[in-house]
């Protein structure tokens, strides 16, 4: 049951908050700047209102996946911290003395209260009003980019997974003391979830009872990251598999498994709209709804910043008809001139491959060139024909008994004449040095806020984990522009 309002609790040691945490304090700022009302506003009809316990109030919860996000902190990790951080338990509404949740509550709350809601929408929409309303955005301009994260249990089977991070625990268990090697329980060598399971349980348990290696911080957090693990297995396990996860191409002859993100920001590094999709989409089709999205929010857009990825034929013909300048360096084989539109082919910038639709990418590629011929030069990609033969979406792509299988795509050098005499301008080559920034802001998002790793499998919960890590990273950027302001 869902309270109307959370009851104002008197403490002896409120004082204490003034005394330990100074006015500069950015979980104090951050309280002052944002209004937590509307996530009240957002969940209330996922509680009943009169029936059941008394339920965390969601602003509470919401705060603690905030802090989880923040300080890129496992669950439990994050609970064990809040319980002495006072400046945490002043910005979850707590008193110094107050018990703090069990970690499972975080998983829960995920799933059942933040279901079906679009938290990446609306948290984005919050923190750009955040950002009108305090003049941060002023300019024009916006740089686009993706960025990938590796699904939490890659191609790994759940016995796979939990063994490796088993073995993980154990390394660490052995760099503090290798005598424990007798005292830990027999790997499990068989393939069954179920002993596996089971041994992991032992591990745990074992590792457990022994405080004096839990002081060991890497061994506490690959503790947390492995009990973590085995709860999602347990509760429900389908969840250790990714279905909605993909394979997607950094490079020719790199490959990840996972989703990519679809980013807009500005140029005071404001991201302004967000498209997560699986790891084998090309970026340049969501160009167009990135802006869009970038738009409802009230952003003006006269500058597009870009890597080749974006300057297929649609996407500069549209720079056109909505009057802004598309910054993209050409790439002749992303013309798409005789490209149907309802096909899915999407090429990777990175490899200089297409990859069909099935996420296969092509192995090799040739230009072919009619000389003394008006017709346009033709850049044709092969495709690994075993693959197809097996492709479950080779009905009317494959045809039976076929030795190769090849995709054409015309060079409309013509069209791109314009964008090309504007890719040689003193302007061009001056904005284009911006594109830096987003890169520097995905860099921020994987690796001080753990977005290279999903922390779920599917990609509602890569939605959230986006939404709650874009909200993080947006808030702290208006916070130090804010504070830049004033100084």
């Amino acid at each position: 049951m869902l309270k109307q309002q959370e009851a104002l609790k008197l403490s002896p040691y409120s004082d204490l908050y003034d005394i330990l945490i100074p006015k500069d304090n950015e979980l104090r700022q951050l309280n002052e700047l944002v209004d937590f009302s509307f996530v009240y506003d957002e969940l209330a009809d996922k509680y009943c209102k009169d029936d059941g316990r008394n339920a965390i109030d969601p602003i509470q919860m919401f705060k603690y996946l905030y802090l989880k996000v923040y300080y890129d902190l496992s669950d439990r990790d994050l609970i064990e911290r809040t319980k002495t951080d006072m400046a945490m338990k002043f910005f979850l509404g707590l008193n110094p003395e107050d018990e703090v949740i069990h970690p499972s509550l975080l998983t829960k709350f995920r799933r059942q209260r933040l279901k079906d809601t679009d938290l990446l929408n609306l948290l984005i929409s919050k923190t750009i009003k955040i950002a009108m309303e305090n003049e941060i955005i002023k300019g024009n301009r916006v740089i686009v980019d993706s960025t990938h994260t590796a699904a939490s249990f890659k191609q790994k089977s759940p016995v796979e997974t939990l063994r490796h991070k088993s073995k993980l625990l154990r390394k660490e268990l052995y760099k503090v003391n290798e005598e424990i090697k007798s005292d830990l329980p027999e790997k499990n060598t068989l393939n069954g979830l179920e002993k596996e399971k089971t041994y992991t349980d032992k591990l745990i348990k074992k590792v457990n009872e022994h405080p004096e290696l839990l002081v060991n911080d890497k061994i506490r957090k690959s503790l947390h990251v492995l009990e973590e693990l085995q709860d999602d297995i347990k509760e429900h396990q389908e969840y250790s598999k990714d279905n909605d996860a993909k394979i997607g191409h950094k490079s020719r002859n790199s490959s990840f498994f996972g989703y990519k993100t679809h980013i807009a920001m500005t140029d005071e590094r404001i991201i302004t709209a967000a498209i997560v999709s699986s790891g084998e989409k090309g970026d340049g089709r969501f160009l167009q709804d990135l802006l869009d999205q970038t738009r409802l929010r009230k952003v003006q857009i006269k500058e597009v910043i870009g890597d080749r990825a974006y300057s297929g034929k649609e996407n500069i013909e549209a720079s056109i008809n909505d009057h802004y300048a598309l910054i993209s360096r050409l790439l002749p084989t992303i013309s798409n001139g005789v490209r149907k539109q309802e096909d899915l082919w999407d090429f990777n910038k990175d490899a200089g491959m297409f990859v069909c639709p099935a996420g296969h990418m092509a192995i090799k590629k040739y230009k072919i060139v009619k000389h003394n011929s008006t017709v346009n030069e033709v850049m044709k990609y092969y495709f690994d024909i075993e693959k197809c033969k097996a492709c479950p979406l080779r009905d009317g792509c494959y045809k039976a008994g076929a030795k190769s299988k090849s995709y054409s795509v015309s060079i409309k050098s013509k069209v791109h004449e314009k964008q090309y005499a504007f890719e040689q301008t003193e302007y061009f080559k001056q904005v284009i040095k911006q594109r830096y920034k987003i890169e520097a802001k995905n860099s921020e998002l994987k690796f001080r806020h753990g977005y290279g790793v999903a922390q779920s499998g599917d990609i509602q919960g890569m939605m959230l984990q986006g939404a709650m890590t874009i909200f993080c990273t947006n808030l702290k950027r208006i916070m130090k522009i804010m504070k830049e302001k004033n100084k």
